[in-house]
């Protein structure tokens, strides 16, 4: 089973009926991608995707980041879920990247409870580059 993380704390991840970039045209609106997918490979169906999750095959690959930041600068509108081992540390940046929610294994929360999460919600308050122009 996995959590979903977001600004309110820990939920039930939902369950989701995705395909992947190699099943697209089979799509019910949600796209699970990898870290190393182009998603410009989307870009003709981002108004009919409702749901992407995209992976994050370990805490320190962030390549996942800059597939969420292009999918945001393409237009895309719907959730965005970062999907693995995220840690709560991270948990800002990938609010700031374009992630909507965070989907971890029950382990991971279990290590790393709401408390270590919600510390992380306040985002927009935590912006160093905000603190710097002060």
């Amino acid at each position: 089973m996995t959590v979903l993380v977001t600004d309110q704390g820990f939920a039930p991840a939902p369950e989701l009926h995705t395909v992947t970039l190699a099943e697209l045209s089979a799509h019910q609106g949600a796209v699970d991608l990898l870290q190393t997918d182009d998603p410009e490979a989307l870009e003709a169906h981002l108004d009919q995707i409702t749901t992407i999750r995209v992976a994050f095959p370990a805490f320190n690959d962030g390549r996942a980041f800059t597939v969420a930041r292009r999918l945001r600068m393409m237009g895309y509108k719907g959730q965005l879920i970062a999907k693995g081992p995220v840690i709560a540390d991270q948990y800002a940046m990938a609010r700031r990247v374009g992630f909507d929610a965070v989907e971890i294994p029950d382990e991971l929360a279990a290590r790393q409870p709401e408390a270590q999460w919600l510390f992380r919600a306040d985002w927009k308050s935590h912006d160093y580059l905000a603190r710097l122009k002060a």
